[in-house]
């Protein structure tokens, strides 16, 4: 008979109780999970080898690369700033696809490079910061989306290419020679900016080497005069795994000159942005498994609890807890919520001890002022007091009961 008592009053989850609860947020991750995946599996190829001359993908530039090489222009791909400014000369043409990932003292690095290298250097939508860094003189601010543009400028590239595909960032110098082309908004999105002997070009964007646009209006045309200028031509793709990042903070450290980046600027956009989703989705899971807030309802026992034995249970734990004062609080509490109804006193009423204690008075024929002390004096001493108020309040209702 104990054992099966025991079964039946046990507060431990069945394995079926288990898989109810959980089986809605299991499901909810697995179609999450199986969602992530298939949008990585969609787009996967869609930015893999981004302006990659060994890339055939739609993005990459293997097409342009080609032409180039059919011309006679050796195409050469590195991807740290050693090599790239290694290469520089000026027969050489250096083409940097990303030049906003650069860091400042990388920029800084290339600029005195390219300065004295007689060459080439093409600048793929170079962003206003390492435009400032890159090419003194130079502001960019937006143009606009890629769309066909017309020259309106006297160079001969842009002349004989005609209408090409540009936009993204826009151009203006002050005070240097230059030359302006493809206008978007009053701001030509490729300029020429004549450095002594070598020369830097802008492009506002770089999907003219793309290979899905290569082929569109007169792109090829303007990406091979450009790039094809000189005999060689150094593609350079800017990476994380560059070397000469390490050799930045330690020349910054020489140097005297601190790093006041912070640590969350050195973390991807894309981790911050995944991180905030991730607690987005935290929070609407524990809206989700929560519960309902309303008013509470009653819920049928597993088992029926004598009364008695439930009195009995609390005041184990008010003698464990040492608690006299809330046990005594209970049972005055208790008293005074059942001799209100007695002697007239409205429910509200019942704990005000400037109504209760006059009208037990009252009702008793008695002025004496131990009925305050009783029903809302201090808490007892010792277990003894507490047995010895427990009577009397007994005492008092049986008074009150028979008056």
């Amino acid at each position: 008979m104990t054992g099966v008592t025991a079964a039946s009053t046990s507060s431990a989850l069945t394995p079926r109780q288990v898989w109810v609860r959980i089986r809605g947020l299991l499901l909810a991750l697995l179609v999450l999970v199986a969602a992530g995946i298939a949008l990585a599996t969609v787009r996967s190829g869609d930015q893999h080898g981004l302006l990659d001359p060994r890339s055939a993908d739609r993005y990459g530039s293997r097409a342009v690369a080609e032409l180039l090489k059919d011309r006679g222009v050796s195409v050469r791909v590195v991807t740290t700033l050693d090599d790239a400014t290694a290469a520089l000369g000026p027969d050489t043409t250096l083409l940097v696809t990303s030049p906003n990932l650069l860091a400042p003292h990388q920029q800084n690095e290339l600029r005195a490079a390219t300065d004295g290298s007689a060459g080439r250097t093409v600048l793929l939508a170079a962003g206003p910061p390492s435009v400032r860094t890159l090419v003194p003189g130079v502001s960019a601010q937006s143009a606009g989306p890629v769309a066909t543009r017309s020259p309106e400028c006297s160079l001969p590239a842009a002349r004989s290419a005609g209408d090409v595909e540009t936009g993204g960032f826009g151009y203006s110098s002050d005070g240097l020679d230059t030359v302006g082309c493809f206008p978007s908004g009053g701001l030509p999105t490729v300029l020429l900016v004549e450095q002594g002997a070598g020369d830097t070009v802008l492009l506002g964007s770089p999907d003219l080497l793309r290979n899905d646009r290569l082929a569109n209006q007169g792109n090829a045309s303007l990406a091979l005069q450009l790039l094809g200028s000189r005999p060689h031509l150094v593609w350079y793709l800017p990476s994380l795994a560059d070397a000469s990042t390490a050799a930045e903070n330690g020349g910054a450290e020489g140097d005297g000159v601190s790093d006041d980046r912070s640590f969350a600027d050195l973390i991807p956009q894309g981790w911050l942005w995944g991180t905030l989703q991730l607690a987005l989705a935290a929070v609407l899971a524990a809206i989700w498994r929560a519960r309902r807030l309303g008013p509470l309802v009653t819920e049928r026992l597993p088992v029926a609890i004598r009364a008695s034995e439930s009195t009995e249970g609390r005041a184990r734990l008010y003698r464990k807890a040492n608690a006299r004062d809330r046990a005594a609080e209970s049972l005055r509490s208790a008293t005074r919520t059942r001799l209100a109804p007695l002697i007239g006193v409205p429910p509200r009423d019942a704990h005000s001890p400037s109504t209760l204690v006059p009208a037990v008075s009252a009702r008793l024929g008695s002025t004496d002022d131990s009925f305050q002390t009783l029903l809302f004096g201090p808490a007892p001493s010792d277990d003894a007091s507490l047995v010895r108020l427990a009577d009397q309040l007994d005492t008092l209702e049986r008074e009150v009961r028979t008056s």
